[in-house]
């Protein structure tokens, strides 16, 4: 994507400022700072940013860093709105700001530690702002479908050539190790999350921590994995059985999990609530008696983040619209011998959806 296609979409933001009464946006997420301008994807660590975007109502926009993102900043930005600072930063973007504008500044709360707030915000009139960008980012436009296509596509392939790696006496950190070494030598830049890997018990635990845990004759494995391909990420989850007797209990509980997110899918389409689809999931494992086994939502959205808006949940008021990208991925856990989880990458179209 080229500097004018980060250009469209800051155009497409401006709107959503002026309505809601903003002179400018301090974007401060790293994902949105990418979305909006291509610099800088990943901020190290909570405590660490690599700069922060200041979206004005009605132009130009400002990318603001430290010394370290300087020439980085050149090669993706018109010099002239490049502001540098050193030291104590929401110091000096305070000042930086307070100079330009009079009017309410939009800030990411969700995202900004208190610590920030209170040096950034004396003499400013502030205002939470959180969700535009991402009001932008949840429809997808089709090079960012196309991106995430390829994405599950690696993925699809890393699920396919799994299971000559499980077998009996390798452990969960070898397995996983396997599984990125599989995503860097075949086309991604990285993991999209820290991999799941989770051997028998272990199952039950939903995002389990990979460890010395050692893979045994006829257990059950929950691989969840994604890898990021061209910005943006895959999320799939597959439960292995390894050996050649599989547990009734086991295969009762993958029928009951993938008959779920049938169900789930099968009724999806533009303008439903997305808490349908949840609560139709929820409805199988009821029936069946197993429900307080389903312990989280039913999927998310997919995008540069592996977790993003929309939720799909009982809670959210949101609707499926084309061009979204969610997860479907119902799953039972049972502390005693594990559990089982099943995910799908779909994508919302004009009539429909399909699943990636």
């Amino acid at each position: 994507m080229n500097a004018e296609h980060y250009a469209r979409r800051r155009e497409r933001l401006r709107p959503l400022l002026r309505e809601n009464g903003l002179d400018a946006l301090l974007v401060s997420l790293d994902a949105n700072r990418f979305y909006l301008s291509g610099f800088e994807l990943h901020d190290a660590q909570i405590n660490e940013s690599c700069g922060r975007l200041l979206i004005t109502a009605d132009g130009p926009d400002w990318l603001c860093t430290d010394p370290r993102f300087e020439e980085a900043a050149r090669r993706l930005w018109d010099r002239e709105h490049i502001f540098i600072y050193s030291g104590n930063a929401a110091e000096r973007l305070r000042e930086f700001v307070k100079g330009r504008f009079s009017g309410a500044i939009g800030y990411e709360s969700s995202c900004v530690s208190m610590a920030f707030y209170d040096s950034f915000a004396g003499g400013l009139s502030l205002e939470k702002a959180d969700g535009l960008v991402e009001k932008l980012r949840v429809i997808k436009e089709p090079e960012e479908i196309a991106r995430l296509e390829r994405a599950c596509a690696l993925n699809h392939r890393l699920m396919e050539w799994l299971p000559q790696v499980l077998y009996p006496g390798r452990t969960e950190a070898q397995v996983a190790w396997d599984i990125e070494k599989f995503f860097r030598e075949n086309g991604a830049s990285e993991l999209a999350f820290p991999s799941i890997v989770a051997a028998g018990a272990n199952a039950a635990m939903c995002h389990a921590i990979p460890d010395d845990t050692v893979l045994h004759e006829n257990c059950p494995l929950l691989v969840d994995v994604g890898c990021r391909v061209d910005d943006y990420c895959s999320d799939q989850t597959r439960t292995f059985w390894v050996g050649d007797r599989p547990a009734d209990e086991f295969l009762r509980t993958r029928d009951m999990v993938q008959h779920a997110q049938r169900v789930a899918i099968d009724i999806m389409r533009p303008g439903m609530p997305l808490a349908d689809a949840h609560n139709m999931a929820l409805a199988v494992f009821e029936r069946h008696g197993v429900a307080a086994a389903f312990t989280h939502s039913l999927g998310h959205g997919i995008g540069l983040q592996t977790h993003e808006a929309p939720a799909v949940n009982h809670r959210t008021d949101a609707r499926l619209e084309p061009g979204m990208v969610i997860t479907v991925e119902p799953g039972l856990y049972f502390p005693v011998w594990g559990g089982v989880r099943w995910e799908y990458m779909v994508h919302c179209t004009e009539d429909g959806v399909r699943v990636l």
